[in-house]
């Protein structure tokens, strides 16, 4: 994560949500919090002395907590002119803590929305077909959704196959969507390995339009 990007997050709220999972007792985080107070200060070395005209705890606990913190890889101390105390190793390890967090959250999400909009998807074909689909075409939709085809592009497939008077099947709504691609192909670079003229079966087609040659059984 950049250090803008790190900055505008609340440091504090973040370490209270993820102390207990960077294995921080609750008095090495009262010192961590009294190290920040005193960075924010404008103090460039804090010390144990320092802690403790601040804290309850007394200087040999103090004394002990940094040395813990330090053997955590959760302060560190540098010198270029002066010693500094810093914080951020644990900075950083919050931070990773929460854009994991958000990571788990996007994709929880993801599947969420994926999954309700493959049963919408199913549930508009079921309808269609007046029947249960099969595995096979089960998992044919589910190609489609990989292949990063929307239900919009889906169901206009599934229109144009009724506006002509055809009856739909997976195949040919397979075909057209393959035609969409082609398209979207040309648009953007003027070339598409997707010819008009391949009738191939549906397994072949798919392969060609991921470019990837397969040897037919």
């Amino acid at each position: 994560m950049k250090v803008v990007q790190m900055e505008a997050l609340d440091f504090r709220y973040l370490l209270l949500e993820y102390y207990k999972k960077l294995h921080l007792k609750e008095d090495e985080v009262m010192v961590i919090f009294m190290i920040d107070h005193l960075l924010g200060q404008k103090n460039k070395l804090i010390t144990a002395d320092l802690l403790s005209i601040k804290m309850n705890l007394k200087i040999e606990d103090i004394d002990k907590i940094l040395v813990r913190l330090l053997e955590k890889n959760i302060i560190e101390y540098s010198q270029t002119k002066v010693m500094k105390t810093s914080l951020k190793p644990l900075r950083e390890k919050v931070y990773s803590c929460f854009e994991e967090a958000m990571k788990k959250e996007q994709e929880t999400t993801s599947d969420k929305n994926k999954a309700a909009f493959l049963q919408n998807i199913y549930q508009v074909f079921e309808k269609e077909f007046q029947r249960s689909l099969s595995p096979v075409e089960f998992s044919m939709i589910q190609e489609w959704i990989n292949d990063n085809f929307t239900d919009e592009q889906i169901l206009s497939a599934l229109k144009e196959l009724k506006a002509k008077g055809r009856k739909p099947t997976l195949k040919a709504i397979d075909k057209i969507l393959l035609s969409y691609r082609a398209r979207e192909d040309i648009d953007k670079t003027g070339y598409s390995a997707i010819g008009d003229d391949w009738d191939k079966d549906i397994e072949q087609t798919i392969a060609i339009a991921k470019a990837k040659w397969v040897d037919d059984d």
